[in-house]
């Protein structure tokens, strides 16, 4: 009540109302608890002592006990011992969350957020610092505001045998707190302790003399002052770290680019370092903040050693390689609580299988590419163009996730794209004109001028993700070239690789595409042909839009036939069909003609080359330039 009536007055006077300290840290009652001193509330074993049944009894005899009763229940607790924990009043240091820091003394060089000093504290800067700042995921911006918003004044002092001290003296007469703003020898002080602390470390403060030795010459009664022998939390030590690491060395930046840690820090700390910085800085020490789960059993439980379900990276590492635990890593949701286990590894390692099959299979087609093959994209088919638009629509991509540190999408993506548009479609597709064109064919040099591009794209798209892998690759081409894949910027596509009326076209062509193989592997299944080049489709598109819009394709070459035919009509009431693609039907009839030696194909015109009877024409263009070329080079 005097409090609460006489707040202004107490206040001026400097008068703060006494708070009982009623437990001591060694878990006994105190003289502030009258009738109960001496008496254990708990004891250093974790057990309840004989202060409850006094409390009790004394309420009894007081007739002020309404119920008593016992409940079971797992807070608080210590985690670590499992035993019961009590909460007590006692002295700590804080720092004002409200208090306007301009009108409080703030540190030299310190920028509030609010002109003319108007709403600059702490927490006001906290708050426009965590607006500043972009936050991975998203989810950890209000998280972070919220604690902000509720937090009280931060409490900074911790009662331990060893620490970083907090650096300050108090007048037992007053309470006067030195070094502060407005003390005139606060600077002299300040520096008599920071030269103690480069010679001796911390241990200077804890000394003997102490007082002597930093006060003599400062205060006129060095013996009405005490040195505060509290230490700093050490939330607070770990958010000071930006001061010393990044503002200290020329090769970093202040503030850091991105602070990354598990989603509990910010309750530590990311929010001691935002809190730090802000008040003496006046903003956050970082631009970004990414904020990760906990890795958790295959099945979703907790590791540990009693449950035997751990998972060890260097184990991963020894068995499978290193590769594949980044693998796992980027593949992951870490936005969540991260999973990890045999069979998730194992699908893992099967990724990264098909992922090294696929630029295995660029380096093996470029091994002897020159530029002087190259082909501009204008003169290249419709199906490079296509994949040069891929690639544009990729590099788009790849970039905005990885400023999002979306790693995950970019996995899926350039994972995707390597199985589904690359193995399953593209070079499909195009192994007969890799394989079997003459040297000259532009299809086979677009196409090669093509593999060169994604080899660029994809080495670098992966370089952070599969590190090894992609400098291997890289260097399995570039052998005498001193330089890695590391050391290089994403390739700058040009604009002009995009191209959206050719990639609508594209998808049409591969809707129709899925149809056609879908029939054809109905036929393989069945025996009745045991290649796709033993089958030539009849396709049938009813949608005359559709039909027209892929009428110029060449059927055989896109469902790698020996050849194909395509009308604009229903088809068969037979013919095969897929509910995804309506108005599409195919029938396969049996290729006809003779079987190329050297590509497979079945076609008629195969022997109509008499120096090459065995082949079809093109093949036989192709074996007379490999020849010229050889004798040539003899």
């Amino acid at each position: 009540d005097i409090w609460t009536d006489n707040r202004a007055a107490l206040e001026q006077r400097r008068i703060v109302p006494t708070i009982p300290y009623t437990v001591g840290p060694d878990g006994v009652f105190t003289a502030d608890a009258p009738g109960f001193e001496g008496k254990v509330v708990i004891n250093d074993k974790g057990k309840f002592g004989d202060a409850n049944d006094a409390v009790i009894t004394a309420l009894i005899e007081a007739d002020a006990l309404f119920s008593r009763g016992r409940l079971k229940h797992d807070y608080p607790h210590s985690w670590r011992s499992k035993k019961p924990v009590i909460f007590r009043n006692t002295p700590q240091w804080f720092i004002a969350m409200d208090k306007d820091i301009q009108e409080a003394g703030s540190a030299e060089g310190t920028t509030g957020n609010a002109k003319n000093g108007v709403n600059d504290t702490l927490r006001a800067r906290a708050l426009k610092a965590i607006s500043d700042t972009s936050w991975v995921p998203a989810s950890g911006q209000n998280r972070i505001t919220g604690m902000i918003n509720t937090k009280p004044d931060w409490v900074i002092s911790r009662q331990r045998a060893w620490g970083v001290p907090i650096t300050v003296f108090r007048n037992t007469q007053s309470d006067e707190v030195i070094p502060r703003a407005g003390f005139d020898k606060s600077d002299e002080l300040i520096k008599r302790i920071t030269d103690a602390f480069a010679k001796e470390g911390a241990d200077a403060w804890f000394a003997g003399g102490a007082r002597e030795r930093f006060l003599d010459g400062i205060v006129e009664n060095p013996g009405d002052w005490e040195k505060v022998d509290d230490i700093l939390d050490v939330w607070f030590d770990s958010g000071s770290t930006h001061a010393f690491s990044l503002e200290g060395r020329d090769d970093l930046k202040w503030p850091a680019s991105l602070y990354l840690e598990g989603s509990d820090q910010h309750r530590g700390w990311f929010q001691s370092s935002l809190l730090e910085s802000c008040g003496t800085r006046g903003a956050a020490p970082y631009e970004a903040v990414l904020t990760h789960g906990f890795v958790m059993a295959e099945d979703g439980r907790k590791m540990s050693k009693s449950l035997n379900n751990q998972v060890f990276p260097q184990d991963v590492i020894k068995q499978s390689g290193a590769e594949i635990l980044r693998l796992w890593a980027v593949s992951s949701d870490y936005w969540e609580d991260l999973r990890i286990g045999p069979e998730i590894l194992k699908s893992n390692v099967d990724a990264y299988r098909k992922l090294r099959n696929t630029i295995r299979f660029l380096l093996g087609n470029l091994h002897h590419y020159e530029k002087s093959l190259a082909v501009e994209p204008e003169d290249m088919p419709e199906l490079e163009r296509y994949m040069l638009h891929r690639l544009s629509e990729l590099d788009a991509r790849v970039r905005e996730d990885y400023d999002a540190f979306d790693f995950k999408r970019i996995f899926a993506t350039l994972f995707n794209f390597c199985t589904v548009d690359l193995s399953a479609v593209y070079l499909d597709i195009r192994k007969d004109a890799l394989y079997c064109d003459p040297y000259d064919s532009i299809v086979r040099r677009s196409c090669l001028s093509v593999l060169d591009q994604m080899f660029s794209c994809l080495t670098a798209w992966l370089a952070p993700v599969l590190c090894f892998t992609m400098e291997e690759a890289w260097l399995a081409r570039f052998p005498g070239d001193e330089s890695s894949v590391h050391l290089r910027q994403f390739p700058d596509l040009p604009e002009s690789w995009r191209d959206e009326d050719l990639a609508a076209k594209w998808r049409k062509v591969r809707q129709v595409r899925r149809v056609v193989t879908g029939a054809l592997e109905i036929e393989r299944r069945e025996k009745r042909i045991g290649s796709s080049l033993e089958a030539t489709p009849e396709i049938y598109i009813a949608d005359k839009a559709l039909f027209n819009a892929v009428a110029d394709v060449d059927w055989a070459e896109i469902a790698i036939t020996s050849a194909a035919s395509w009308t604009n009509d229903e088809g068969p009431a037979d013919a095969f069909r897929l509910e995804e693609a309506p108005g599409i039907a195919v029938v396969t009839r049996e290729a006809l003609g003779s079987k190329c030696a050297r590509s497979w194909k079945i076609l008629p015109d195969v022997g109509s080359d008499a120096d090459f009877p065995g082949l079809t024409p093109r093949d036989a263009e192709a074996v007379r330039q490999y020849d010229a070329r050889r004798n040539a080079a003899e």
